[in-house]
């Protein structure tokens, strides 16, 4: 019996061991499998890190990194100081950089290169006029950037000129009432809304980091192209530096800014009757002859 029973006291004990030993490789085992999963997980977004990225960041800038550096080969040295004036003069647009501009103008070329030449085979043209119309397309589309610069330019300019007035006005009256210049400019630029309003701004801004008030004005008129705004902008540098009463300067500034709004309404005016004339030759009396002479014509063309 004892025999017997130490044979199965060894026997279990070689049994546990077994199952110890099996068991540390089990998880020795699974702890290789994790690992192994877990670099099969990994080394996959390493590898296709660049396949994972938008497709702004995989193609779009790569496209308008070339585009860039090919706009700065065709473009003449003093093509980045007049680009940045006629964002100055458009506002600056929200993400409109030089560079923008730039990149921007060759990829409208090539879309109007394509363009031209696809329009030149929907109308089975010649070779020459395919040739006009590629050409066409490319120059437009190289030009474009600039003219959507200078009519937004120009709109703004037009909005500036009709605040300009009503702005003056309330600078006026918060001059009058007892406020500073600045305040009074800080009103405006509180109470108003539109491109003037903005500039205004920006020159509160300027003089708090430090400019000058006529350094500011200056940087104002620069801005803008504005005849208006340059008088303005003259007639407060000098009374900033006479020391002459900004009231009363404001005063007279606000009179001629009427009486030019006013003159520039009339001459609009007088020139209706003579923009009006064309439409009227070619559109309006052709329909009114055809209503008025119709029915004689074909009374005449009965009795013959």
């Amino acid at each position: 019996m004892l025999l017997v029973l130490a044979v199965l006291l060894v026997a279990v004990a070689l049994l546990l061991v077994a199952m110890a030993t099996a068991s540390d490789a089990q998880a020795s085992g699974i702890g290789r499998s994790i690992a192994v999963l877990q670099a099969m997980t990994n080394a996959p977004k390493e590898l296709v890190s660049d396949v994972d990225r938008p497709f702004d960041q995989r193609v779009l800038e790569p496209l308008k990194a070339r585009a860039l550096s090919i706009g700065r080969r065709l473009s003449g040295a003093d093509t980045s100081d007049r680009l940045r004036r006629k964002l100055d003069l458009a506002g600056n647009p929200a993400g409109w950089t030089v560079d923008r501009v730039v990149s921007t103008k060759v990829i409208a070329a090539v879309v109007g290169l394509v363009v031209g030449f696809v329009f030149s085979l929907l109308f089975g043209s010649g070779i020459g006029m395919r040739l006009v119309l590629a050409v066409g397309g490319l120059a437009l589309g190289f030009m474009s950037p600039n003219l959507w610069l200078y009519q937004r330019a120009y709109d703004r300019t037009q909005r500036m000129q009709r605040e300009l007035p009503d702005a003056i006005d309330l600078m006026t009256i918060s001059v009058e009432s007892g406020l500073g210049f600045d305040a009074a400019v800080q009103q405006v630029a509180r109470n108003t809304e539109g491109p003037l309003s903005e500039e205004f701004s920006r020159m509160l801004r300027e003089m708090q980091l430090g400019k000058g008030r006529a350094e500011a004005l200056r940087s104002l008129s620069e801005r803008s192209d504005l005849e208006d705004l340059h008088t303005f902008v003259g007639a407060m540098v000098q009374a900033d530096a006479f020391g002459v009463p900004v009231g009363q300067v404001l005063r007279v500034q606000s009179g001629e800014m009427r009486v030019k709004r006013r003159q520039r309404a009339e001459t609009k005016a007088q020139q209706v009757p003579v923009k009006i004339t064309v439409p009227l030759i070619f559109c309006i009396l052709p329909c009114l002859f055809i209503a008025v002479m119709g029915p004689a014509a074909l009374t005449i063309m009965d009795n013959m």
